[in-house]
């Protein structure tokens, strides 16, 4: 088994879907079952695809877990974006989630990389 809690992705996962709790906290009271749901449960998703993918004795499992984090973190992306185009993100906020976001694929994405390329 693997230790997620030594991987950079999940460390930076786990600071977001802290974050997105935050902000969304504040959204109009008929979105608590709409986007602000859809956004924690996505962003909920991406550090909890990366712990089950490492508790994974096989590698094709891993990796497929691993993908699933990176979809759900293009999906927050997205959402992020919605959120703020509706008014109820405000735009530092977006920013600064926005980063974190980027900042995550770009480590998932290598780490997916890595991994292709060493399974046989």
């Amino acid at each position: 088994m693997r230790d997620y809690r030594k991987l950079k992705a999940f460390q930076v996962a786990d600071a977001l879907a802290l974050r997105v709790y935050e902000v969304t906290r504040d959204f109009p009271k008929d979105e608590q079952f709409g986007l602000r749901a859809q956004m924690r449960r996505a962003a909920v998703s991406v550090p909890s695809n990366i712990v089950e993918g490492s508790a994974r004795e096989s590698g094709r499992e891993y990796l497929r877990f691993l993908d699933t984090a990176f979809a759900s973190s293009q999906e927050l992306a997205y959402q992020l974006t919605l959120a703020t185009r509706l008014g109820f993100l405000a735009h530092a906020d977006f920013e600064s989630l926005d980063a974190l976001v980027q900042e995550l694929c770009r480590i998932l994405n290598g780490l997916l990389r890595r991994l292709r390329q060493s399974a046989p």
